[in-house]
């Protein structure tokens, strides 16, 4: 067993969350220990790979576009959409420190290191019966959120002039111990050599991520009043398995809560190119696809459209007869409305080339939409909807696509449009209506036309699966990240940051996310940790 010096404090986890805790205490004078299992080039975490979008109140870009945002009309959507109950506690307490201080913390804060934010604000999450976000709120980090990450990065090198941080990359914390009634060291693995490292430090900080990574236990966890899809892509990362969650829990009186809260999306499929096993790109859904059955019928009675609830699109496809469904459309709506999230295939964005981003948002991303469809055997091209019926059992291996039964549903939904407008009576039609009442969603989103529209083809089927992401439930902390124990006490020498705490408190969203709270959430808990490790709380 190879020692480390002793550190001020150690930081398990090389995500978001983990690196604003090292970087905020090094600029306040600490010793950090920061422990990433994965390699040098995905430090970082999710964060690296992610779209960069967040949920941030009251801010001048808000002001800008005339949105009047307050603390107080957030807190209202986030409870009621999140469904968090009056005894929620903790959680309710960071989602109203979320909402207080998102402004100043999140938003004033990352401008000052460096970050800027694309000038429109988007409208997300507005809830089926508009009891989501009341306003727009969803800022995008121009540059994408790696951009905020090697930004953060950078920063964190700096503070480290005189070389206070040791960065342990390639190490998987394996247990926590403790002495003296406090817990106060970790035992590490160095994944290439085999050899046990034990870590010291006055404090330790979790950063590990959630549990959504690890399949067997976002089953186990899986809320048994929901359906369970058979099968699911996996948009988190295998190392957020939960382990040192339980850890806490079954030695040290730590609180895993609200554990079966998941934010998952519906709409995924296979990586062309994947990273791990399993390893699903998580789509922004076309709001002018048709989102159908295996057996090519619209799901109904209530259409699938994205932007509304997320939390309910992900019962309503794990719920279906079969663990896929399909997204029915022609080249024009691909084209204007067709995104992958994440950095990897936003790279106008990713790569700050604002005309080509401009023009690909006003004439089409068919860039992207054509190396779907050269690199996605998911990702169907037909010049007829019998052709692209035969591509889609051949997909399946099976005979569920009746051709005729695909062509009726393009015409029930087509004949919406047989008289202009005048005998328009599709709820999807009146959500891409209202979506497009917003001008930055307009951009983005096909005024109504046919689905067979002469010179609109061809047509596209998209094979998609349920996709894990986040988890939104983790160890209950309070406003100063400490983990508590059943008693509510803190865990002596023990912090929790990001997904792991379930964003703060062990759930501060409840059942459902506004959308683009994760990142504010992983520096509003880290930021908090730092400041009561500095006060010596």
């Amino acid at each position: 067993m190879n020692p480390k010096p002793h550190s001020d404090v150690l930081v398990v986890g090389g995500g978001l969350a983990g690196i604003v805790t090292a970087l905020e205490l090094l600029r306040a004078g600490k010793s950090v220990t920061l422990v990433d299992r994965d390699t040098p080039e995905r430090f970082g975490g999710l964060a690296l790979w992610a779209f960069g979008g967040m949920a941030l109140v009251g801010t001048p870009l808000q002001a800008k576009m005339k949105i009047p945002d307050t603390p107080e009309i957030a807190l209202r959507d986030w409870l009621r959409f999140g469904e968090l109950a009056d005894e929620d506690g903790w959680q309710q307490r960071w989602a109203r420190y979320y909402v207080e201080h998102s402004r100043a913390e999140v938003y004033d804060w990352l401008r000052g290191e460096g970050i800027s934010f694309l000038p429109a604000v988007n409208w997300v999450e507005r809830g089926r019966f508009g009891e989501g976000n009341s306003l727009p709120r969803y800022h995008v980090v121009w540059g994408t959120s790696r951009e905020l990450t090697r930004c953060l990065i950078a920063a964190l090198q700096r503070a480290n002039r005189d070389g206070r941080l040791t960065l342990l990359h390639g190490h998987r914390v394996t247990g926590l111990t403790h002495s003296s009634g406090r817990i106060d060291s970790a035992l590490a693995i160095n994944d290439s050599t085999g050899a046990e490292i034990a870590l010291r430090a006055e404090r330790v900080v979790l950063a590990v991520g959630g549990i959504n990574g690890e399949h067997s236990e976002c089953r186990r966890n899986w809320p048994r009043d929901r359906p369970v899809p058979a099968t699911m892509l996996n948009g988190a990362h295998p190392f957020a398995d939960g382990r040192l969650h339980h850890e806490v829990e079954d030695r040290f009186g730590g609180q895993l809560r609200n554990a079966g809260e998941m934010w998952n999306y519906a709409a995924g499929f296979p990586h062309p190119y994947p990273h791990f096993a399993g390893h699903g790109l998580s789509t922004i859904p076309c709001k002018s696809a048709l989102w159908l059955n295996h057996k090519g019928e619209r799901i109904g009675p209530e259409p699938l459209v994205t932007g509304f609830d997320t939390h309910w699109l992900c019962q309503r496809v794990a719920a279906q007869e079969k663990p896929w469904t399909w997204h029915l459309l022609n080249w024009r709506i691909a084209a204007k409305e067709f995104a992958i999230s994440g950095a990897e295939h936003n790279q106008r964005i990713r790569d700050k080339q604002f005309p080509l981003f401009l023009k690909e948002t006003l004439f089409g991303n068919h860039r992207l939409v054509r190396q779907m469809q050269s690199e996605s055997r998911h990702f169907l091209v037909a010049d007829t909807l019998a052709e692209l019926a035969g591509k889609m059992n051949a997909l399946t291996c099976s005979h569920d696509i009746d051709p005729a039964v695909l062509q009726a549903t393009a015409d029930a939904f087509d004949a919406n449009f047989v008289n202009g407008s005048k005998l328009e009576n599709d709820d999807q039609l009146r959500r891409i209506l209202h979506a497009r009442q917003w001008g930055p969603d307009k951009l983005r989103t096909c005024a109504p036309k046919p689905l067979q529209l002469s010179g609109a083809g061809p047509f596209i089927a998209i094979q998609m699966q349920l996709i894990t992401r986040k988890s939104l439930g983790g160890l209950q902390t309070d406003l100063h990240s400490r983990v508590l124990d059943g008693r509510g006490e803190p865990v002596p020498g023990l912090y929790c940051v990001g997904e792991a705490a379930g964003f703060g408190g062990g759930g501060a969203s409840g059942k459902r996310s506004l959308e683009g709270t994760f990142l504010p959430g992983c520096i509003l808990t880290a930021k908090a940790a730092a400041r009561s490790i500095v006060a010596g709380s």
